[in-house]
């Protein structure tokens, strides 16, 4: 006959205590707490160099419209009784926010891939939304507090009181930001290096932010260049930020919306894919 089974205790013999299991941290369906580390890892990105990234923009705008008030002056009449400087406040405004919102979610990708730390970005468990929400959300951030002090001192210049319509202009930097911030978002997947970024701002950003009726109406171009200008969407932007701010604008502002909105969609949705593919980021 055989001995009882092994696994019987024996007498005087207590089987040792089993390892505890440790679980790993539930998250949920939105990884908040990576989300928010994300957002203000991008805050703290550009705060830290705060001259560079927030005062250097606001003094290139004054350096623009300083040149533009002696160059024209009272001499260009753009929208009736408001002067030429007036017009052109809005316009500067919101050119430096599409262009620091596009600059912060650009640089971050690229930076990370230069720097070889592009790894810390896909490693933590945050989806490709989360990442996606928090680079654009870090990438508004910017481009709104520069507009805000930018608005602040150019407007001061520009005698430029309480907007007109506060919502619209609230909502048009929003929009207008957030676009720019998934261009950047798609710019900053597509460079490897800083010369591939350098030559997507100077040759597509650039030309599309100073070619939207920045510095000049629209209704002024002849065909077919008014039309071809109304293809930008960046023109919509500027637009509906003016008509917010001064009450002038020439477009519907119904229409700005609508086209910003769905600029958005396709960005947002063109993004997602594109990180959550890793495509240039994995390999």
């Amino acid at each position: 006959m055989t001995s009882s089974s092994s696994n019987t205790p024996q007498p005087g013999h207590y089987p040792a205590p089993e390892t505890p299991v440790i679980r790993p941290v539930q998250i949920g369906r939105v990884n908040w707490v990576g989300l928010w580390t994300l957002y203000l890892r991008e805050v703290h990105r550009f705060a830290k160099v705060g001259m560079q990234t927030v005062a250097a923009p606001v003094i290139t705008s004054m350096l623009f419209m300083m040149v533009f008030a002696v160059a024209v002056g009272d001499r260009a009449n753009l929208a009736g009784d408001v002067s030429f400087i007036t017009f052109l406040v809005p316009g500067l405004v919101m050119m430096t926010v599409l262009q620091n919102a596009f600059a912060n979610t650009s640089s971050s990708l690229v930076v990370s891939k230069v720097q070889g730390n592009i790894v810390d970005l896909l490693m933590p468990p945050i989806a490709a939304g989360e990442l996606l929400l928090g680079l654009a959300a870090g990438g508004m951030t910017r481009g709104i507090a520069v507009g805000i002090v930018a608005a602040l001192v150019l407007g001061f210049f520009g005698n430029i009181g309480m907007p007109a319509a506060p919502l619209t202009a609230l909502a048009f930097l929003v929009l207008g930001s957030l676009a720019m911030a998934f261009a950047g978002v798609l710019a900053g997947v597509w460079a490897n290096k800083f010369d591939e970024m350098a030559a997507i701002t100077n040759f597509i950003i650039q030309p599309l932010a100073f070619l939207s009726g920045t510095f000049y109406s629209v209704n002024r171009l002849p065909p077919p260049f008014d039309f071809v200008a109304t293809l930008n969407p960046v023109f919509y932007a500027i637009d509906g930020f003016r008509y917010g701010l001064i009450g002038i604008g020439d477009r519907p502002v119904i229409t700005g919306l609508l086209v910003l909105v769905l600029v958005n969609a396709m960005l947002g949705t063109l993004c997602y894919r594109v990180l959550a593919s890793g495509f240039r980021l994995k390999t």
